[in-house]
This record gives structure tokens, sequence and C-alpha cells, in this order.
């Protein structure tokens, strides 16, 4: 039976939940945790009681995002963890919920963000060594995709991999075309199967 479990969080204990508190019950949340202290997110004793605790259909609900996460990184594997125990997270705030086609696409791109943001941590790591090896020399556009494109190759990838979609929805979602997003795939290395369609719920029956 799925059920609805309430987050709450302040920063400090001087700060109050209350309002938190009333828009997670006005959500018909079955229990919530409450959270009064700082600290990264695995230092948050009540929220790894909620994970530890959840189960298969049960639906996590969040006032805002940065009530669970203070980087788009620790989002991204906080809904991973989510997701692989079988649940699901609503953000009343934000109007995020991965329960439906549209809040499982808003959160496909947050990933993609977070993947983005550590591509560009690595590539400045690299431009700074390939700087000592090419003193004074300017110009030259770096090959590959733009910065755009790649954020859009990562998205892609992502979607194709999931296979809740066909290749042409993707490429409507995304406003792009087949070429394009074969492109992209064989962009981020990933291996092209024949002709698919999405799986459906009779594909998933024992």
């Amino acid at each position: 039976m799925t059920m609805k479990i309430g987050y709450a969080r302040v920063s400090t204990q001087d700060q109050d939940l209350a309002l938190q508190l009333d828009a997670l019950k006005a959500a018909d949340c079955g229990k919530i945790y409450k959270e009064k202290m700082t600290g990264s997110t695995r230092e948050r004793p009540e929220l790894q009681r909620l994970l530890d605790q959840l189960r298969e259909g049960d639906i996590v609900v969040i006032w805002k995002l940065d009530r669970l996460a203070r980087s788009l990184k620790d989002l991204v594997n906080l809904v991973n963890e989510i997701q692989e125990k079988g649940g699901a997270l609503h953000s009343l705030n934000d109007q995020i919920d991965t329960t439906t086609p549209h809040g499982k696409f808003t959160f496909h791109v947050f990933a993609a963000l977070a993947e983005f943001e550590r591509d560009i941590i690595r590539e400045r790591t690299k431009a700074g060594l390939a700087a000592a090896r090419a003193r004074g020399r300017v110009g030259g556009r770096p090959r590959g995709l733009s910065k755009k494109a790649q954020h859009t190759a990562i998205i892609a990838a992502k979607l194709y991999e999931e296979r809740e979609l066909t290749v042409k929805e993707i490429c409507e979602q995304l406003s792009i075309s087949r070429g394009t997003f074969y492109n992209y795939l064989r962009f981020r290395g990933v291996s092209i199967a024949a002709p698919r369609r999405p799986i459906s719920a009779a594909d998933q029956r024992p």
C-alpha cells in the first residue's frame, strides 16, 4: 500500500518547522520525519531513518527541494536512492513529482546538470594540465559538442537507457532530429540497439 512520508528540516534549532509541517499534513502524509540540525545530508539521522524504512511504493514528500539536499549532486544521489528502493519524490513548492512522466523528465534534467557540473570540473582540471604543455598557444575550437549540446546529450542518453519513451518521443521532448539524437548517443558511448518500443507494464510481469 502506497504511503506518503513527509520530511521537514530547518537549519538551526531556533527556526520553526510549523510552515513545513502544515503543508505536509495538508498533503496527507501518514508519517513525518522532523530534523533540526545543520550539517551535510549524511549527518541527518532522521533522513537516514526515513531512507532505511522506505518501502516500495512509498512517496517521500518535502516542502521544497532545498529541505532535502544542499547541492544538486546530493539531490540526485538521494532521489536515486529513493527510486532504487521503489519509492518516489514529491516536492510541493517545486511541483516535482517523480511518479509522473513530467516529474521523471525534470529529474533527468537535474541528473544531467549534476553530471554536466562534474564534467566541467574534470575539463578544467585537464585544461590546467594542458596549459603547461601548450604554453603560448592561442585559439582553436575544441573538438566535439558545444556545452549546450553536451548537456542535451546527457539527457538524451539517460532517457534512451530508461526505455520509457520511444526515440521519436525523446526527439520531440528535446527538440532534436533523429540523426542528432543518435550522434548524441555515440558521443556518450551508449550502445545503440535495434529499434525498440517502451517497456510496458505487461513486459514487467513475471
